[in-house]
């Protein structure tokens, strides 16, 4: 137990519920996310089964009390002591767990939190402070749990200097030099003043996300005040483990790699390679070498940009040759004759793995721009046309969710599409049974996403602003459309992921023989073999009401 005077005991009765009076709203926090009985509301679990868990503030010090609860029920000892401990270890109750009950005084010792005091001033009437030496009565003098006395006025400046240096402050030890013993929460708060008080208390707060290595990370969203709790999965210890995030503000990255969006198909090993070809410098060499020809005299890449064959280099070189063969122009014959050259196919190869990474890097980007302007335009619905829309169709916004749903599955399939190019372009070679399969369901995959992405892009703006006796008719027809596209879409990129997940190799037979018929498996077919679960003639009826599109 901490050894104070008495009315620091009544004070540090109650500690940790000062910080939820300045931290947050406690008459919510204990419910949040629970029913009055205690259970997860659906939004949780739901989250849960996701394998992380998006933490708001109120949640996160809810989480942190928690656990300094249950420490200090577990060791018996104080929710200040506590709070000492989960510091000293991180906020990992594993990590001393074992060490406690095995020797207990070394953990005291080196978490600074004594069982009895170095100093005893217990029955002295005045007692000299240890910094400014003045002496003064029991009840102006303050210890931790060493015992050494300093009145209420030093410990004060003490403290204060120690919250303005930072996050330091959380783990203050006593002034004496010699002396490792910790001083508790609880003296911090009788001492402080309030902004002092409240800078500590995020401090805290924050520490519970920033210490708590592989559990628990901040979203790297800009403004965004939400922590992931990854749990477990967090180590990364199943090489199948997904590590896509998606918080509440709609943020994705990868918990691993912290990678500002999320990555599947590919893993962060992947990624780090495409994204140092992409900013790779060697390729403009890899141009010049694949466009372009040294010249015979003095060397320099010279680029043909006119159809004849006769060469002259720039000054001061000035010697001609010819293109073809490289060889003096000057009583130049016909150089038809083949002669296998090493450095032709050098060059052909590295022109060919130019064209092979623009064709891939084009589709990447032109997917992640796809993307971006998704985002604004789903902005634009929310802050501008789903209004517009509710005055010209008479309706409540809540009728357009669907419009909502449709942008949200464009932003989430064209991130994964782009991805899907990275997977392609480092895809072996060798591999040309899964090379096919693959293209074959990105292929499709892609054209029902253009699709929906057409329809709700294009289609959508006849509806703002029109009224005519018709416009009714027409969105029930587009409402029906878009869910249908939607859906599809869905379907298409759910069959995607789950093989791509499964290396492409746990794929039907049906698929298989779907893959074998190549570009010329119509769409038709391929949602009757991923069995859709939408009632008996769905396909038909889809294709009769939307043959525009297909």
């Amino acid at each position: 137990m901490d050894h104070y005077d008495d009315d620091m005991e009544s004070a540090g009765a109650n500690s940790y519920s000062d910080v939820e009076d300045i931290g947050g709203d406690d008459d919510v926090e204990d419910t949040e996310g629970h029913d009055d009985e205690g259970r997860l509301h659906e939004e949780d679990i739901i989250q849960s089964q996701k394998g992380y868990v998006v933490l708001k503030e109120e949640d996160i010090r809810r989480h942190q009390r928690d656990d300094i609860g249950r420490v200090s029920t577990a060791f018996s000892i104080s929710q200040v002591e506590a709070i000492a401990l989960l510091l000293h270890y991180h906020w990992h109750f594993g990590k001393f767990e074992e060490e406690w009950f095995s020797d207990e005084e070394r953990v005291r010792e080196a978490v600074g939190i004594l069982k009895e005091p170095v100093v005893d001033v217990h029955g002295q009437k005045l007692i000299q402070c240890g910094i400014c030496f003045e002496s003064y009565t029991s009840g102006e003098i303050a210890r931790v749990s060493c015992g050494h006395p300093y009145c209420i006025t030093c410990w004060a400046g003490y403290i204060t200097t120690k919250i303005e240096s930072g996050p330091g402050c959380l783990r203050i030890k006593c002034p004496e030099p010699s002396c490792s013993a910790a001083v508790g929460q609880d003296l911090i708060v009788k001492v402080s003043k309030v902004e002092d008080k409240e800078k500590y208390y995020r401090y805290l707060l924050r520490s519970y996300v920033e210490e708590n290595v592989g559990r628990i990370k901040w979203c790297p969203s800009p403004g965004c005040e939400c922590a992931i709790d990854y749990g477990d999965g967090g180590t990364g210890s199943s090489e199948t483990s997904s590590y896509d995030i998606t918080c509440l503000c709609s943020q994705s990255f990868c918990w691993n790699c912290s990678e500002l969006d999320a990555h599947s198909p590919v893993d962060c090993e992947t990624v780090l390679k495409w994204t140092s070809k992409n900013e790779d410098e060697s390729g403009n060499r890899d141009w010049i070498v694949a466009n372009s020809k040294p010249c015979p005299k003095c060397n320099r890449p010279i680029e043909k940009n006119d159809g004849c064959n006769h060469m002259t280099c720039s000054s001061p070189c000035k010697h001609q040759f010819c293109w073809i063969c490289l060889k003096p122009y000057k009583d130049h014959l016909a150089c038809n004759r083949f002669v296998h050259d090493q450095t032709e196919d050098t060059r052909k190869s590295i022109q060919n793995e130019i064209v092979r990474y623009t064709h891939y890097y084009l589709r990447w980007a032109t997917n992640q721009s796809s993307r971006l302007k998704a985002m604004s335009d789903l902005e634009i619905l929310q802050s501008v046309q789903l209004k517009e829309l509710s005055d010209t169709q008479g309706k409540p916004e809540t009728e357009f969710e669907f419009i909502v749903e449709a942008w949200h599955q464009i932003i989430e399939c064209r991130r994964f599409l782009k991805w899907t190019y990275v997977y392609g372009f480092y895809l072996p070679p060798r591999e040309h049974a899964k090379k096919e399969l693959f293209e074959y369901l990105q292929g499709d995959a892609e054209s029902s996403l253009d699709r929906l992405h057409h329809c709700v892009e294009t289609e959508l703006k006849q509806f703002i602003h029109k009224t005519d006796a018709d416009s009714t008719k027409k969105f029930d027809s587009f409402r029906k459309k878009l869910i249908d596209l939607t859906s599809v879409t869905k379907k298409f990129f759910e069959n995607l992921v789950t093989a791509l997940e499964n290396d492409l190799a746990d794929v039907t037979h049906k698929g298989n023989e779907s893959a074998a018929q190549g570009s010329d498996f119509s769409l038709y077919h391929q949602m009757l073999n991923t069995q859709l679960s939408y009632g008996e003639g769905f396909v038909e009826e889809w294709l009769e009401d939307y043959s525009d599109v297909v």
